[in-house]
């Protein structure tokens, strides 16, 4: 709270704000871990499936002994003891046509970590729809990505990206500290745009090479011709 520009009343906003994550793997879980250091009331968290052996490089809420079983309880497990203060809500499924509307419904912000482009394809829209803003966090190798999308004021993530892009595969090579990098960009930029500190780069994708640790600024624009978020009217920044 002694943060600059931030004190008290940005700490409610945190306290105050339900905030969904996609996934709590190698981007998802260190977004959930550091929003719950951060005092967030409440994380919605939804990721299917059972821990592997290969996902222990970088999913830093995981445990080993919780090989084999649900994700979802291990992420749960490990919020809860790190921040008993914050609700954490899971589901055992990932994004879906069944329940992304509802999922986006219960949030006031989005944070989005599917290595899938239909789940990504999927929030987006909900967001847009329901004018949920919405952190797009992305990751390959050893580069990363954020896009902050507020839908009526900035690209939406079909915008950038109007088809999935081809031969595009899950299974890709990835650094766990370069996951929680982009991870750690996603929650400072969510958390400016909560509060209104700092600059939450809307328009812009936050692009790192952390070969180089090169960092860029690309600035990106909505598509008139967007599925997706032509029908949202232009707001006034």
């Amino acid at each position: 709270m002694d943060i600059p520009g931030f004190g008290q009343e940005g700490q409610e906003k945190l306290r105050n704000t339900t905030a969904l994550v996609s996934r709590t793997g190698g981007l998802g879980g260190p977004i959930a871990l550091q929003l719950a250091a951060a005092g967030i009331g409440k994380l919605v968290l939804a990721h299917g499936g059972n821990l592997q052996p290969s996902d222990l490089n970088r999913q830093v809420l995981m445990r080993h002994g919780s090989l084999g079983q649900p994700r979802i309880e291990s992420a749960r497990e490990t919020l809860q003891a790190f921040n008993p203060h914050i609700t954490v809500e899971t589901v055992n499924a990932n994004i879906n046509e069944e329940n992304a509307e509802e999922l986006v419904g219960s949030a006031d912000i989005v944070f989005d970590a599917a290595p899938r482009f239909n789940e990504r394809f999927l929030l987006n829209r909900q967001c847009v729809r329901q004018r949920k803003s919405l952190i797009d966090a992305a990751m390959f190798s050893m580069e990363g990505q954020v896009v902050t999308i507020v839908p009526g004021l900035t690209p939406c993530l079909a915008c950038l990206y109007p088809e999935e892009p081809p031969h595009w595969n899950r299974r890709f090579p990835v650094l766990g500290a370069v996951s929680s990098l982009i991870a750690n960009i996603a929650v400072v930029q969510g958390i400016c745009l909560l509060t209104g500190i700092g600059d939450a780069h809307l328009g812009k994708m936050i692009y790192i090479d952390t070969a180089g640790m090169n960092l860029r600024k690309i600035a990106i624009q909505r598509r008139i011709d967007c599925a997706v978020c032509q029908s949202v009217p232009s707001a006034a920044p």
